[in-house]
């Protein structure tokens, strides 16, 4: 795709757009920030939106869309105007599996979610989904054999320290030719390694927060946490 011109000025900022104009369906305004994307990428949007009617994408978004519809309480929507939501995101999944007819879901997850990792699979399964799960330490690697130096691991130096396998974890589930794969807790790093290795899209389950017991908004939200950053 032909680039436009960009700029110091003009990269998107959208998270610090005081009235997110878009969300309005607002395309075009005298007091649009410097930074809009609706003001500096008008090629690229129009050109992106005929992307999603390509036959590779136009199923898939559409399921997307109407996963996101099943997810809130019809008549509250229909009839007062309320957005109830009704369904947990391990649900979604489940129900966004089937839109889209697809069987064999991966999983990476790591070993300190081990126990999400297993509920998770048999909620899965009582769908009607085949589960293929790999643990962050399948390979039984020690961290220096992958080129860590002993100083970087956790604990006590010259024991073994297992390391953590985000690519053997998408290759095998490459292997497996899963439909997509679904993330537990990996490691900040380790989960980008995942998604940029694996072949079949990826969707998020848990991240990883290991202060907040993996809610992440926690630190948004309390002084506590926000004075740890």
């Amino acid at each position: 795709m032909e680039r436009e011109i960009l700029d110091e000025k003009s990269l998107p900022r959208c998270a610090i757009c005081s009235q997110k104009y878009c969300s309005k369906g607002i395309k075009d305004h005298p007091h649009l920030p410097h930074f809009c994307p609706l003001k500096n990428f008008k090629m690229t949007i129009d050109k992106v939106k005929k992307r999603y009617k390509s036959h590779l994408i136009k199923n898939f978004y559409l399921c997307s869309a109407i996963t996101e519809k099943e997810s809130y309480d019809e008549k509250a929507c229909r009839e007062e105007g309320k957005t109830i939501p009704i369904r947990p995101r391990i649900r979604e999944i489940a129900e966004f599996a089937k839109l889209t007819k697809s069987k064999r879901i991966g999983m990476a997850f790591c070993s300190g979610l081990s126990d999400e990792a297993e509920k998770a699979s048999k909620i899965l399964e009582n769908h009607g989904l085949e589960i293929c799960s790999v643990i962050c330490s399948c390979g039984a690697l020690d961290k220096t054999e992958t080129g860590i130096p002993e100083r970087y691991k956790i604990n006590k130096t010259k024991l073994f320290e297992s390391a953590c396998n985000p690519l053997l974890q998408a290759e095998l589930l490459n292997q497996a030719k899963t439909d997509f794969n679904i993330l537990i807790g990996l490691c900040v790093g380790h989960d980008m390694l995942f998604t940029k290795y694996s072949i079949a899209p990826v969707t998020t389950l848990i991240v990883k927060d290991r202060l907040t017991g993996h809610n992440p908004v926690a630190s948004l939200y309390s002084k506590y946490y926000r004075d740890l950053v």
